[in-house]
């Protein structure tokens, strides 16, 4: 995987150390006081820092102590884990803070319990207590990194089981890594293959008009090895006679649906 080496750009220096910069913060209050002072109660004693954010009551605990945080909330009323994910803080803290968002109907309230697992270090799974964390948790192992301890089922959900490396860290080039640059050129034709398929073309933007297959070129398009029109022209996408029982449509017979039955 690449180094992440920007801070050693000298022309972005002072973007990253500029003095005078001061991050933009949201409002944030005391929970003792407001709507949220008796769930927070609930807990117990295993709060390290709490606030109130976005109408929202926010809790950091020990990442050992997160099953019992959870569990105090959702015997207190939060019974939906919405989401769960993290926010790679690696460069300046060594880890990952993980973040699991909780909604309670019966209060009508939500609340977002937080917790910091560092580089090497496990997070005990809620799936026991959350059926909605299988998958959440699948996800943030395989995008950012987080082992899971007991978890059910813990392999890659997104990317394939032989990937290296974990996309949604910082330190993830955009356009992928050494590996994923030869990842479907090797599985597909094999090594031996590289020098004539060449690498693969991560970017979702590039348009190549000398493109071999003439896939990308818009209104420019031909069948495999055919030659490419100079003119450019409408392509009908519906092969004639290849669904029988659709009537053939084509761009210049359109109907525009006014309502629907």
């Amino acid at each position: 995987m690449r180094r992440d080496r920007f801070k050693k750009d000298t022309t972005a220096k002072n973007y990253y150390e500029d003095r005078f910069y001061v991050a933009p913060q949201s409002p944030k209050f005391d929970v003792l006081g407001s709507k949220f002072e008796d769930d927070l109660k609930a807990l117990d004693g295993l709060v390290l820092n709490s606030y109130v954010e976005f109408d929202q009551m926010v809790v950091f605990v020990d990442k050992n102590d997160n099953l019992k945080a959870l569990e105090k909330l959702k015997e207190f009323g939060y019974e939906i884990l919405s989401e769960l994910s993290g926010v790679d803080f690696i460069h300046q803290r060594g880890g990952i803070e993980v973040f699991y968002q909780l909604l309670s109907i019966k209060h009508k309230r939500r609340a977002r319990v937080k917790c910091f697992v560092k580089n090497g270090e496990f997070l005990q799974s809620a799936t026991s207590l959350y059926k909605s964390a299988n998958w959440a948790e699948r996800e943030l192992y395989d995008m950012m990194g987080v082992w899971i301890e007991n978890h059910p089922n813990l392999k890659r959900i997104l990317m394939p089981d032989d990937w290296y490396g974990h996309p949604l860290l910082k330190s993830y080039p955009l356009h992928g890594d050494e590996a994923a640059k030869w990842y479907e050129v090797d599985k597909i034709f094999g090594r031996e293959y590289r020098d004539i398929v060449g690498e693969e073309n991560r970017d979702s933007a590039f348009i190549d008009s000398k493109d071999t297959f003439n896939f990308s070129r818009i209104y420019h398009e031909t069948e495999y090895g055919g030659v490419e029109p100079s003119e450019a022209y409408l392509q009908e996408y519906q092969e004639k006679g290849g669904v029988p029982f659709i009537k053939h449509a084509t761009r210049d017979k359109f109907k525009i649906l006014k309502k629907r039955r």
